[in-house]
């Protein structure tokens, strides 16, 4: 006939075929308009964080700053069983909000009003959580971390289900067993509300290992389309907004101290040190690409529950720094070695654990590997050195990272040759 051709619709396409090429984002219709919430492709060329994304990130600033303060606190008075217990329970709750909401994101992030509405609810959640990380730390007292928490988890329900509305079989049946599970965890965290102080640890325990269940049961019927680019550039970024926050807290007790005392001899080798330790975190993280190494969830649940010690040490170094200072004009108790051990312990968790989880998987020959183990024991070597001990870290911390380049660059030579 010789009227007008019709525009190919994809109807066609049968159940199971991309309707576009692989390796290329599903078009949309437009940031304005809604849209059918379907995995995005797991080989999408050019998938990078977008600006909600690092808006999201930005709010858990104050809620890693609090947990931090508390931690330096409850440290500080010598209250080491509280203060640690105390800081690892609540930096879980902030840790496992923003990993929820980032491997969600990577398989199924539309970008459109609904989700972006969505996702804003959830970042008040966060705000609403931080607002009550003190008076969970210090009274046990968790119905506004609770509250904060129920904010985000209707959030995050409410996107599992428009996810399962907009897929079909295993896939529907995973994102179902998602809603379902965070939902049931939500519900085992009243607990904490309603049963005595004493049993708050037992209940945090339960909950938290059946929160950690929840995605390896979930993934049994159909693994999410999360990419590997994007979630390890996500974990980078965070890595960084936690890093940040450690030089920020550090940067503020050396200024107190300063306005106080007026004395540099005893403040210049523990803001150089602190800051060296920074920077050679930063630096030790992302020598090596990880993305190559997260095939599948064998590799990134390993790879992603791991982090709860990379992002937890990392945070709290700024606490040991704060702790450090103090020390050093009489403002706590603690021994100087106690109080170097609060900077020099996380900072050898740290190595250890971004080595185990995330770097040896780079690494080539028992020398590379061997480089950031042995500067953890180093590192904690520091916690003896007296007054030096923050800078000594420092300077263990800087040699690792010469180390590490050397050997690098010796294999790249041996290879090119």
């Amino acid at each position: 006939m010789g009227g007008i051709r019709r525009p190919r619709s994809t109807d066609h396409v049968r159940p199971g075929r991309p309707a576009f090429p692989a390796g290329r984002p599903r078009p949309t219709r437009g940031a304005d308009v809604p849209v059918r919430m379907r995995a995005r492709h797991r080989d999408e060329a050019h998938r990078a964080a977008t600006p909600l994304e690092l808006f999201f990130d930005l709010c858990f600033v104050v809620a890693v700053a609090q947990a931090g303060r508390q931690l330096a606190h409850a440290l500080a008075e010598g209250h080491w069983g509280h203060g640690v217990s105390g800081y690892l329970m609540l930096f879980f709750a902030v840790w496992w909000a923003w990993m929820n909401f980032s491997w969600f994101s990577s398989a199924y992030d539309t970008d459109d009003p609904l989700y972006r509405v969505v996702t804003l609810v959830q970042m008040a959640g966060v705000l609403i959580l931080a607002a009550g990380v003190p008076r969970a730390f210090v009274r046990s007292d968790f119905t506004v971390i609770w509250f904060g928490f129920l904010v985000m988890r209707l959030a995050m329900v409410a996107q599992w289900l428009r996810a399962a509305l907009g897929s079909a079989g295993a896939e529907r049946r995973t994102a179902l067993c998602y809603a379902l599970g965070v939902t049931v965890c939500q519900v085992g965290w009243l607990g904490l509300l309603v049963l005595p102080r004493a049993d708050v640890p037992w209940v945090f325990l339960v909950v938290a290992l059946l929160e950690l269940a929840v995605p390896v049961l979930a993934e049994r019927a159909r693994q999410t389309t999360w990419h590997p680019h994007h979630i390890a550039e996500r974990y980078g970024l965070f890595t960084i907004i936690v890093l940040g926050e450690t030089v920020a807290a550090a940067t503020l007790a050396v200024q107190a101290a300063l306005d106080e005392h007026e004395e540099l001899g005893s403040l210049l080798p523990i803001a150089a040190g602190g800051l060296l330790v920074v920077f050679c975190a930063y630096w030790i993280y992302f020598a090596v690409p990880i993305h190559l190494h997260l095939r599948s969830n064998r590799q990134a649940f390993v790879w992603g529950y791991g982090h709860y010690l990379v992002f937890a040490s990392a945070a709290a170094v700024g606490a040991g720094i704060e702790i450090a200072v103090a020390q050093a004009f009489g403002k706590t108790r603690l021994s100087t070695a106690a109080a170097a051990a609060c900077v020099t312990v996380p900072a050898a968790l740290f190595m250890f654990t971004v080595w185990l989880i995330h770097s040896r998987h780079q690494k080539r020959g028992p020398a590379q590997q061997l480089v950031l183990p042995v500067s953890s024991v180093l590192v904690l070597v520091c916690t003896f050195a007296g007054r030096w001990a923050v800078l000594a870290a420092g300077l263990v911390a800087s040699a690792t990272v010469a180390v590490g380049v050397t050997l690098t660059a010796r294999q790249g030579t041996a290879l090119a040759e």
